[in-house]
């Protein structure tokens, strides 16, 4: 069996957007307290035919405990191999995307098996040799970037992982070996904005003032125009909260048996990096013909 080696890539630097949430409702369980994150990876091109990296492993750390890595897991499983030289002119690879604990992220890292090659032009015409990518012990160690970035309950995040494949690769002399030393820059954006909300419903023979909390209501987000967005449920206390939508203008329907269908009337604005409250939505009990 290959006998594979590891090695940890230092994610090189993070600038990252702090927003500040406008939901006064402390009520509003902020979906147990999870973010979602999205890494994604474009490349910054370099004069290759072929740069294919094998990813093994990628994994994100919450404190400063090295027992504290924990393994994302991308939606076709490892390993994911990519040819950098592909993810030009706005194509990326999506690594991950994944619900996660929200609070602070200390750290995040790649790892790579050594079957890693790079292709380059030979000296006759059409001619393309292949050669692997060796990798310094240095690099195995596991140099680490601390990002100490916060991630808030609700929101989604998107961290670009630009890969600038031209810095990262050295001729070692006259050996006709390349080195791999990788140059990643990552940026984090906040990308997408939440709405919260609380369903209740009226009880029958009961005054309005004991409308009681709904849980299990499916709570449906629509353009203006009625394209349907997407859903979320609500729990045992009537909450809701529904992620990752894009900045714009959305409206909430809600069909529940026993009860009248619900529309929103007025347009839920929802800003990037925003937890939006759509305030206590009630549900009546149709009245009888």
């Amino acid at each position: 069996m290959f006998l594979r080696k590891f090695f940890f890539i230092t994610l090189a630097y993070l600038t990252v957007w702090a927003f500040q949430s406008c939901n006064s409702d402390t009520n509003v369980n902020q979906d147990s307290n999870t973010a979602k994150v999205q890494l994604k990876l474009i490349d910054a091109p370099g004069d290759y035919l072929e740069v294919n990296i094998e990813i093994i492993d990628i994994q994100y750390n919450s404190s400063d405990n090295e027992n504290g890595w924990i393994s994302f897991i991308p939606k076709n499983g490892y390993p994911i191999n990519v040819d950098l030289t592909n993810l030009i002119a706005g194509n990326n690879l999506l690594l991950v995307d994944e619900i996660i604990p929200s609070g602070m992220l200390k750290q995040v890292r790649l790892i790579l098996s050594d079957n890693n090659t790079l292709a380059i032009e030979g000296n006759q015409e059409g001619e393309i040799i292949r050669n692997p990518l060796d990798t310094p012990s240095a690099q195995q160690s596991g140099l680490k970037l601390k990002l100490n970035t916060v991630l808030e309950s609700g929101f989604s995040y998107t961290f670009i992982l630009d890969w600038d494949v031209q810095k990262s690769i050295v001729k070692a002399g006259n050996s006709g070996k390349h080195i791999l030393k990788p140059v990643i820059r990552v940026n984090t954006e906040v990308n997408s904005g939440s709405i919260s909300g609380k369903v209740i419903g009226e009880v029958e023979g009961a005054s309005i003032d004991d409308a009681v909390a709904l849980k299990d209501v499916i709570v449906g987000v629509y353009s203006l125009d009625g394209v349907y967005v997407t859903e979320s449920l609500t729990d045992e206390n009537g909450d809701f909260i529904i992620q990752g939508l894009d900045a714009g203008n959305y409206k909430i329907k809600i069909e529940q048996n026993g009860y009248s269908n619900y529309e929103s009337l007025e347009a839920i604005v929802v800003t990037a990096g925003i937890v939006t409250p759509a305030g206590i939505i009630e549900l009546l009990i149709p009245i009888a013909p």
